[in-house]
This record gives structure tokens, sequence and C-alpha cells, in this order.
């Protein structure tokens, strides 16, 4: 190969390096003309850093959640260079609704020559919640030796979570727990306060009136729940609500 000939393949590379990355600079607002004064990704980071922390701050007052976050900007690709803007650069949440877990930024610059920027990043927001503090077993109900608080990632609890041991007390499991498992809202219920067999009193209530009568319970049922009762005096079987243990009510 001559000189001539890899003077030319070396022309024919840069000519198409430069076709290939020309598509995405003007996309981007970038013109190979600009830029004597640019917006360079630290200056992107910053912006975003700055608007997410208030993002957060306002999201977490708004909410009324007591925790601590933290932010972390993806890092972005060292050559960028963006045309200096003439105005102040707009921000704005792309995605989620709500500044937890993986977040996306749109840096937007309104000037002259406008472009707009999808800044990557992630939000961790820690605040304490129900965890079990031991190997708890289906249909357990929870005392206050089986569960605790502990700081956890609101990111990654989807299914909800439980903050007081309150809303987790006394509550029935739908599901075995492993120790430090977040406790969340689809693995409680309500626990039977009344077994099938057992004998209550039934309340039926008129305004003032409230008469009662003896009863057999032929379910077993949580407080606000309806449940089969037998009556014991006229032997007929209705349907009442749960008041609390041996407690059932009918509406006259």
């Amino acid at each position: 190969m001559n000189a001539k000939t890899t003077i030319f393949r070396h022309a024919w590379v840069k000519r198409r390096h430069l076709l290939a990355v020309l598509p995405a600079m003007l996309v981007l607002g970038y013109s190979p003309l600009a830029a004597t004064a640019a917006t360079l990704p630290e200056q992107l980071i910053g912006t975003t850093q700055a608007f997410l922390e208030q993002t957060v701050s306002d999201y977490l007052q708004r909410s009324d959640i007591k925790g601590r976050h933290e932010i972390e900007i993806n890092r972005l690709d060292s050559r960028l260079r963006l045309p200096a803007c003439d105005k102040e650069l707009t921000s704005s949440l792309e995605s989620p609704a709500e500044p937890i877990g993986r977040v996306t930024v749109r840096v937007r610059c309104p000037g002259s020559a406008p472009w707009t920027v999808f800044v990557p990043g992630q939000v961790r927001l820690y605040r304490e919640v129900v965890i079990a503090s031991r190997p708890l077993k289906r249909d357990s109900v929870l005392t206050e030796t089986d569960v605790a608080l502990a700081e956890r990632d609101l990111g990654s609890l989807s299914q909800g979570y439980l903050t007081a041991l309150r809303q987790a007390l006394g509550k029935k499991l739908t599901r075995p727990l492993l120790p430090d498992q977040v406790v969340q809202p689809v693995h409680v219920e309500a626990a039977e306060v009344i077994r099938r067999g057992d004998q209550v009193v039934i309340s039926a209530r008129s305004g003032t009136v409230n008469v009662r009568m003896p009863g057999e319970a032929l379910s077993d049922g949580a407080i606000g729940r309806q449940i089969r009762v037998r009556n014991q005096r006229s032997k007929r079987v209705i349907r009442a609500r749960v008041t609390g243990p041996g407690q059932v009510e009918v509406a006259m």
C-alpha cells in the first residue's frame, strides 16, 4: 500500500466517524461551529443533582415521610459538549411519578440554540419499616417478639410496607416470613376473634333498642366480617357482623 492510499484511507475513517456521531449531536442541538463555550457533563450532573435534591425534599414534606435519602447520578459521556445556554436551564422529572428508585431527569436549554438531555440517576429513600425479627409461619398471629423496626430502601418495596408496629400486632400472616424480611400489607390480615363452634352473644339493634340473645358461630370470623350464626332460641341461621370476641351484631 503506497503513501497516497494510506492518507486516503485515514481521511475516509475520520469522515465515517464524523458521519456516525453527527446525527446524535444534531439531535441534542449541537453545532460543530458552536463551541468555544459549551455545557459540559459535570455541569449537567450538578444541575440534575440540585434539581433532584429539591424534588426529593418537596416530596418528603408533601408526603410527611420521615426518612433520609441518597442520590446518585449516572456518569455521562466525558466527550459530550453542548452549546452554552443563553437562558437558565430547566429540569423536570421524566419518570417515574415519584422520585424513588431509578429516575430520569429531562434537562433542557430553552435558549437560542435549544437542546435537551435525559440524565439517568438513582434515588434511594430510607425509612424505618416493620420487619420479621425471626422465622414466622403462615397463620401466625403477630406479637411484639415477632416484629421490629429497621431502615430499608423504599424503592425496593413495590408492594408497600408498614411503618408502625401497631399496624402488624394482632394481625395474622397470610404466608411464612424469613428473619429481616419486610412485612408488607399483603402479608397480613385481621386475625379471627371467633371460631366455629364458639358460643356468642347476638345483638340486634334498632335505634335505642338493643335485643341480645345466645347463638353459636358456624364459621370463623375477624372483627368487621360477616359470619353465619345459629340463633339458639329460634334455631334459625342468620348472618351477623363480628364486633369483638364472642360478640356479633345484626341489623333490625
